[in-house]
């Protein structure tokens, strides 16, 4: 039961989750933006950017994995594998969003494209963000909540007791 405590202890709320998705992957992001720009000076800019994709999301996977989602340890291959997937959905929502506005707008200004792609990119990830927490790390979650429960004595019995209505009762039972 100690280990199905502290792993509950390790996940953190929605809210909690969602400031580490961003922190973590921003930052993987960030530093993913620099290592594309330094390795293409070596080699083809496409090749770098998918060299530098292929493990900037297995890095990302494995912090959502140990720190975002609080599943306690390394990424397993299928967490790896849904968490690609999900980086190709949100990869695709952008070409497509800024294929819309080629589209729509004959010459698009710089800032239009900016405000196009960073909110698709915002879009998507917001929908990434669900799909880890909901389908991809959802199931450390789901173990621990029935290892709590069935670490319980099957002869505990709860009961309830009904609160007075009345203000001062209220007031004398605290």
């Amino acid at each position: 039961m100690g280990a199905a405590q502290s792993q509950r202890q390790v996940a953190p709320g929605a809210f909690g989750a969602f400031a580490r998705f961003v922190f973590c992957g921003g930052g993987v992001g960030l530093a993913s933006s620099f290592a594309v720009a330094a390795l293409a000076s070596w080699i083809p800019w496409g090749l770098a950017n998918a060299l530098i994709t292929a493990v900037s999301t297995l890095l990302a996977t494995e912090l959502h994995a140990r720190f975002t989602f609080g599943a306690g340890g390394h990424a397993t291959w299928r967490q790896h594998v849904q968490s690609a997937g999900s980086a190709a959905a949100a990869f695709a929502v952008t070409c497509v969003a800024m294929l819309v506005l080629q589209q729509l707008v004959a010459a698009p200004g710089a800032l239009l494209e900016q405000v196009v792609y960073l909110s698709a990119s915002a879009l998507a990830g917001v929908a990434r963000f669900a799909v880890l927490r909901l389908v991809v790390f959802a199931r450390n979650r789901t173990q621990t909540a029935v290892t709590v429960r069935t670490a319980r004595p099957a002869h505990m019995t709860v009961t309830y007791a009904t609160a007075p209505a009345d203000p001062a009762a209220l007031h004398r039972a605290c």
